[in-house]
């Protein structure tokens, strides 16, 4: 019986394991060299820790999570963000006790049930980040600064950076009042969920994908005209921190994000070569989580990168970096199959990456694996090689070759 993956969830294999991988080296090198430091959270959590942090009334927890009873009678759940998962960990560490600002750095599976398609999983992998102590605008332009040469590290340079300020709790009841009022006469153009949400929150409406409700939505009240002077300073500043720091931004007013737990700055990344689903990065402030959580009151900001979309863009770019072996040692007969492995061996303790053939192979079907493995050199061993001390080596880019002492190859590699 020939078995499947379960819909919505893929296999990474070479040579897009590859890429990955040079993709996550590249942001623990540049998440670093900003301070932020390595945290890994449990893939099941509680369910109560996504109801609270993202919203009842959201899609995540509607519609998408997916949620289960185990043997002792918990509800758990896989988790459909890290934000949560890192802010848990965060309060029930009593990480906040060391000194401010803590910067934490996660990459691993989400887990959302919703329909596939281009750049979208039930099983997706993100790469986030996360500052805790600082409520000062400094932090959230220095995040995306970190983005912006993240991406620029990877190859990546037309993305759009669109920026919003939510409020916070002072200036947001004026604005849902605003909404209400706004929606009041509207509620037949909007789908059932956003009808519930109506009297629920209905900030949730403006992130509804539904095409009614977005066309009902259309001259509803922009949340930048209801903030209150606190956060529409602590947005000024950031935009003048952005310019200061040559982050291109555009400010998207329509832009809510679709997690309660957000304050004051959000923002994505956007490609426009991704098609619907465009935003390769996303994330804001959440200034009241840790205390929900039961921690003190510490403002944090955080966001995450969708690595399918993240490793599409880079394939679409032709930045895959796709690593390849050094060497290829091609063996005719036994005695050289053995000289060739002790050979290998030697290469491979100093870090050279080395392939070898096997003697029940012909040399032309070793040097059709050598270059398809895209190998830089290949070195040949035989019976006169061995009699000779030396070996043939070739150059696969451009086909220049010679021969060299089999004492002498360890050298010429380095």
């Amino acid at each position: 019986m020939k078995y499947n993956a379960l819909k919505g969830i893929h296999d990474i294999y070479p040579p897009d394991i590859s890429l990955w991988q040079h993709i996550e080296k590249v942001a623990a090198d540049i998440f670093t060299v900003f301070g932020f430091q390595e945290i890994r959270a449990p893939i099941i959590e509680s369910t109560d820790i996504f109801v609270r942090s993202i919203g009842e009334t959201t899609d995540i927890v509607e519609k998408e999570m997916y949620t289960f009873t185990d043997k002792g009678g918990r509800r758990i759940t896989l988790r459909p963000e890290g934000t949560a998962p890192v802010v848990r960990c965060y309060v029930e560490n009593y990480l906040y006790n060391l000194p401010s600002p803590q910067k934490y750095f996660y990459a691993g599976p989400m887990f959302r049930y919703e329909r596939p398609q281009a750049g979208r999983f039930r099983q997706f992998f993100q790469i986030g980040a996360e500052a805790f102590g600082v409520a000062e605008p400094k932090i959230d332009a220095e995040i995306l600064s970190m983005l912006k040469l993240l991406f620029e590290r990877l190859g990546l340079r037309e993305l759009c950076f669109q920026v919003n300020s939510i409020g916070c709790e002072q200036c947001r009841p004026g604005y849902r009042k605003a909404l209400v009022s706004f929606f009041s006469d509207k509620l037949e153009g909007l789908c059932p969920d956003c009808t519930r949400r109506y009297e629920l929150n209905p900030l949730r409406i403006l992130d509804c994908k539904v095409d009614s409700c977005k066309r009902v939505r259309q001259d509803a009240p922009r949340v930048t005209e209801h903030l209150c002077s606190d956060c529409e300073n602590h947005f000024g500043s950031l935009l003048s921190l952005l310019e200061l720091l040559e982050v291109p931004h555009s400010i998207n007013p329509d832009m809510v994000r679709g997690l309660d737990y957000y304050t004051r700055t959000t923002f994505e990344v956007t490609c426009e070569h991704l098609g619907a689903q465009n935003a390769v990065a996303a994330g804001g402030r959440y200034d009241r989580l840790v205390q929900e959580f039961g921690g003190p009151p510490i403002p944090a900001i955080g966001f995450a990168v969708g690595m399918e979309r993240l490793v599409s863009l880079l394939k679409s770019s032709g930045e895959q970096n796709i690593p390849a072996p050094r060497t290829f040692i091609a063996v005719l007969g036994e005695d050289a199959g053995k000289q060739g492995l002790a050979l290998a061996n030697r290469l491979r303790e100093q870090g050279i990456w080395t392939e070898i053939g096997y003697t029940g192979n012909s040399l032309k079907s070793q040097m059709r694996r050598a270059d398809r493995l895209s190998a830089e050199y290949v070195l040949i061993i035989g019976d006169e090689e061995i009699a000779s001390g030396n070996c043939k080596w070739k150059k696969l880019s451009d086909g220049s070759q010679g021969e060299i002492a089999l004492s002498g190859v360890l050298a010429f590699f380095q």
